[in-house]
């Protein structure tokens, strides 16, 4: 994994031609000894004796927490003007930032193992839960705010927010609970070549529906059963569909790096960054940009930052920057933040596995794989594909996970396995039974229809 891209000369330089963008991505391939897992999830923080969520500003509020991270635990404070926004970790490695609805997020260091990855999830969860005890502040893990209206949602003050929000009103219908009112966890990993990467993109992107079924945990909007499993995923369909999406043409033939480049180039941008100040771009190309043909610049080429921070506001269900995003699952408990890491390094950190995975669906065409990841919001482990369903597919990834895992025989704690992060996903799977279904049967019977008992029974 890599951090931001430093504000350095270097990325400060015009760029010339599209071979510097295509370098940019192929300057990720890295040898499977420098291989790391980088686990990203979000959390809705709300206070816990009126179950509000938490504003910006006041005595117990977002900026208290961040504060009291930084001053408790030696985080370093980011700033946007006089508003602490983010906190970074000294070593430059990891960093927590805010979500527009001031859902939390670690973007966790890049680690070798995923008992480290899960260390690192469980020693933040224990941070947050030590400076939030104190300002009466607790933490939900969900993919979608179960209780808030847009409303009743905070906006938190990052210049961002305030072009990317009115830009969302024009191409969709879900871009603001999107944006304030979802929460995800996602693993980020490496990639060999540009061969390795298109092969580990395309396993990816084909099973990222039976990752977002097997992750289901956002059943509730607004007090009630909201009619999905996963409204997280459902909202992603209608939020922008130029960035968003299952990246059909990464099956295709001629696949790489150059082509996820002119993919990019079409993506509509938000914003640049200049002098430390936004400039809304919404709607422009970068293509016209590298050609020096924004209006907002006019003859003015783009820089190596002003690509990188680009394509971190590209949104498909997997994401090609350095490395490879998966995007497609819901927040939950810990057991489930360990669990993502654990299933997709068993798929594409081991040859046999990911051969294995290649072949589970290398001949699904474009419209089935799109029909599947339309059809799993609702129906998440009851989805079918030729014929199959996706709890009898769950069954079959899970092994070629649990078997990439244990040729990995990275030994953790009493020389366990890494395969026991799986075990969550195998309840699962042998259930039947979804977390977002097993919800809605505390909602429809201990719980008698009151909301309020999810932030009591699973908050951190």
């Amino acid at each position: 994994m890599s951090g931001p891209t430093p504000d350095t000369p270097q990325a400060r330089a015009p760029i010339e031609s599209k071979d510097q963008l295509i370098g940019y991505l192929a300057s990720g391939s890295k040898p499977k000894s420098e291989w790391r897992i980088g686990t990203e999830h979000e959390k809705f923080p709300f206070l816990t004796d009126t179950l509000e969520p938490v504003q910006y500003a006041g005595p117990r509020s977002i900026r208290a927490l961040l504060e009291g991270l930084r001053d408790r635990f030696g985080w370093e404070g980011v700033y946007e003007g006089d508003n602490i926004i983010a906190l970074a970790d000294p070593k430059g490695l990891a960093n927590i930032s805010l979500e527009p609805g001031g859902q939390f997020e670690l973007s966790g260091a890049p680690l070798e193992t995923v008992h480290d990855t899960c260390a690192e999830v469980n020693e933040h969860i224990g941070q947050v839960r030590e400076v939030g005890d104190q300002l009466g502040i607790g933490f939900l893990g969900l993919g979608a705010s179960p209780k808030w209206t847009r409303a009743e949602t905070p906006v938190m003050p990052k210049g961002r927010y305030n072009i990317m929000a009115p830009y969302m009103d024009r191409v969709g219908r879900y871009g603001r609970d999107m944006m304030f009112r979802t929460c995800t966890v996602q693993v980020n990993l490496d990639f060999g070549s540009e061969a390795d990467m298109v092969k580990k993109l395309r396993v990816s992107v084909a099973l990222q529906p039976v990752a977002t079924a097997l992750f289901a945990n956002s059943p509730f909007l607004e007090g009630k059963p909201n009619g999905y499993l996963s409204f997280r995923s459902e909202v992603w369909t209608d939020t922008d569909k130029a960035r968003s999406g299952m990246l059909p043409f990464a099956f295709e033939p001629g696949m790489g790096f150059e082509r996820y480049v002119d993919y990019a180039l079409d993506v509509p941008m938000y914003f640049i960054m200049r002098d430390g100040k936004f400039v809304n771009t919404a709607g422009e190309s970068f293509r016209k940009f590298l050609q020096g043909k924004l209006p907002q610049l006019p003859g003015e080429k783009p820089t190596m930052k002003d690509w990188a921070d680009h394509l971190t506001t590209i949104f498909p269900e997997v994401r090609l920057k350095k490395y490879l995003e998966m995007r497609g699952c819901d927040s939950g408990p810990t057991r489930r933040l360990c669990a993502l890491p654990g299933l997709f390094v068993g798929l594409l950190y081991d040859e046999e596995a990911l051969e294995g995975a290649w072949q589970l669906v290398k001949d699904w065409t474009a419209e089935e794989r799109q029909a599947l990841r339309d059809a799993v919001p609702k129906q998440a482990l009851h989805a079918t594909i030729r014929g199959r369903s996706v709890r009898d597919i769950s069954r079959d990834v899970l092994a070629l996970a649990r078997g990439g895992l244990t040729r990995r025989n990275a030994l953790g704690c009493k020389g366990k396995s890494e395969t026991q992060y799986l075990d969550v996903l195998d309840e699962t799977v042998s259930s039947g039974k979804t977390a977002a279904e097993n919800l809605l049967a505390l909602y429809h019977g201990p719980w008698h229809g009151n909301i309020d008992r999810v932030f009591r029974d699973f908050a951190y």
